[in-house]
């Protein structure tokens, strides 16, 4: 990841997208990163995955729908207020009856879906885009890393965690994604660039449709064509294909 701190020297707002709907999750991360001095760094589904990754990751603020399934917005910034260096909150809502209770709650703001860029940068305003007294960061994807990180997906109605040890590879899938895991291929609502935020620098991205977990490589093989694949250690042997583009920065994580 390139270098994320501003030409001022100091490092962007960290935000965490928290809704269940992904147009409107996919909207927002769009506006925000037209924006200067924020980056988008996770984005969840449900309270319950905001939660882990609020335990993953500082972040500076936190963009809130209030009706979701399960646990709503509401819920889960009253249990923010009362955590020592909790995030600032800016609820996303299409609906304007719960402003009273957001602001009791300290909301930074309340923002009416739908909104447009200005009214984004005035909400960031108020939380403090720009200000100096932030510390810079020397490498914001190794702040990420955490051991046995966890992924938070949908079965049914039920909400399981797969361990990223358990994570052998995941390909795209027309706006979705499939994640090899051991012993199973299971159809997960993320895109490549949702689950590189959400997992650790030892998943690589070896092809514009494929990343692969670094500790389940088996073999580096040559195809016939010349190019490239991976064996996984997944127990079927899987087969992963790797575009020029990438192969030398895999050879390079490899200590090839």
């Amino acid at each position: 990841m390139t270098d994320t701190t501003t030409d001022e020297g100091i490092a962007p707002l960290r935000c965490l997208i928290v809704d269940d709907e992904a147009p409107a999750r996919d909207e927002l991360r769009y506006l925000l990163e037209q924006a200067d001095g924020v980056l988008v760094v996770g984005a969840a589904a449900t309270a319950e995955e905001a939660e882990l990754l609020l335990q993953a990751v500082a972040y500076d603020v936190v963009f809130l729908d209030i009706r979701m399934p399960g646990r709503g917005g509401l819920a889960l910034a009253r249990e923010l207020v009362t955590r020592p260096g909790s995030p600032a909150v800016v609820f996303t809502t299409a609906y304007p009856d719960h402003a009273v209770d957001a602001f009791e709650l300290s909301a930074a703001d309340y923002l009416l879906k739908p909104f447009d860029a200005d009214r984004l940068g005035q909400a960031l305003a108020r939380i403090g885009v720009g200000r100096t007294d932030r510390p810079m960061v020397e490498d914001r994807r190794a702040e990420l890393v955490e051991p046995n990180r966890r992924l938070p997906i949908q079965r049914g109605e039920r909400t399981v965690f797969v361990d990223e040890a358990d994570v052998v590879a995941a390909s795209a899938a027309r706006g979705y994604c499939y994640l090899m895991l051991r012993r199973e291929r299971v159809l997960v609502n993320y895109t490549l660039a949702e689950l590189e935020e959400r997992l650790s620098v030892r998943m690589l991205r070896v092809h514009r449709s494929h990343l692969v977990n670094l500790d389940r490589v088996a073999e580096l093989r040559s195809d016939y064509r010349g190019g490239v694949v991976l064996v996984m250690n997944d127990g079927a042997d899987s087969v992963v294909p790797v575009s020029r583009r990438h192969a030398p920065e895999l050879r390079r994580r490899l200590g090839l």
